[in-house]
């Protein structure tokens, strides 16, 4: 009678482990997008900022992530992104001058899920500290960080969101570098990372191979996951261009990876980037 009287409350504890982990499906994942806004000065005709800007926002509601990596956003779009994307806050600093002025780093956290610890942004240069254009890169490169917590679990985690140089080869190499370096130094404790960015170079480049040795790829390590290129260039680049990544570490698996396409406000595309997303188990 005692064995079975045992055996009875085990199984009612299994059981309200089972079904108290099934009412709160979310607390232990995290959903991560990376998104290539594509900056409000291009010239882009039909497909210029002004025509598409209510479509960015509705994607992202729609996806509901729990925090984006944007990349790309000029001041009007950074501004949009905090007052219309409703529940979501946004930081960063503009790549020219560390305020205002030019392409912004940024990230976008949903408040009902994360609140922010702190933040930060250096330059991917010899001098990271301020405003400056590294190695042989054609541009000023930036990445932002910020130290999260998880309202749900009370976990922690350092996201990094970057924009590597288009045309400089040591810079995207060197900039890779100094982003682990620095990951170093703000995140002392060993939280888990996310890292997230339009890397501008295909998976299989040499300058990613000493990047792949430190992080995962989601793409390739997702459960289940597609290889669907994420530049799209308004209908027009090759197809399978892959160049945007969520890379991450300390997380205990990555369960799904999706190339979003799907449309909104009836356009087949909403950036010259296709978001992509994942989702990370802690």
């Amino acid at each position: 009678m005692r064995r079975i009287l045992t055996l009875s409350l085990i199984f009612a504890t299994l059981l309200t482990s089972v079904f108290a982990n099934a009412a709160t499906p979310d607390q232990g994942r995290l959903n991560v997008m990376s998104y290539n806004i594509r900056y409000s000065k291009g010239q882009d005709g039909t497909n210029s900022w002004v025509f598409r800007y209510p479509a960015s926002a509705m994607m992202i509601l729609d996806q509901k992530p729990d925090i984006v990596g944007i990349q790309e956003a000029l001041e009007d779009q950074f501004e949009y992104l905090g007052d219309y994307v409703e529940g979501y806050k946004i930081v960063g600093v503009g790549r020219e001058d560390g305020k205002k002025k030019g392409e912004i780093m940024a990230i976008l956290y949903n408040t009902q899920t994360l609140s922010l610890v702190k933040w930060g942004t250096f330059w991917l240069s010899e001098t990271p500290k301020k405003p400056s254009k590294g190695w042989d890169a054609a541009c000023f490169r930036t990445a932002t960080w910020a130290v999260m917590k998880d309202k749900r679990n009370g976990q922690k985690f350092v996201m990094v969101n970057t924009h590597l140089d288009h045309k400089g080869v040591e810079a995207r190499r060197n900039g890779l570098a100094l982003i682990l370096s620095k990951l170093s130094e703000v995140n002392p404790k060993g939280l888990p990372i996310v890292i997230t960015g339009d890397f501008n170079v295909y998976p299989d480049v040499p300058e990613l191979s000493d990047f792949r040795k430190a992080v995962k790829d989601a793409r390739e390590t997702a459960f289940q996951t597609d290889h669907e290129g994420t530049y799209n260039g308004w209908g027009k680049a090759e197809p399978g261009k892959i160049i945007d990544y969520i890379w991450y570490d300390g997380f205990g698996s990555c369960t799904q990876y999706e190339t979003v396409k799907k449309e909104y406000m009836e356009r087949a595309y909403i950036s010259d980037h296709f978001p992509i997303k994942a989702t990370l188990v802690y």
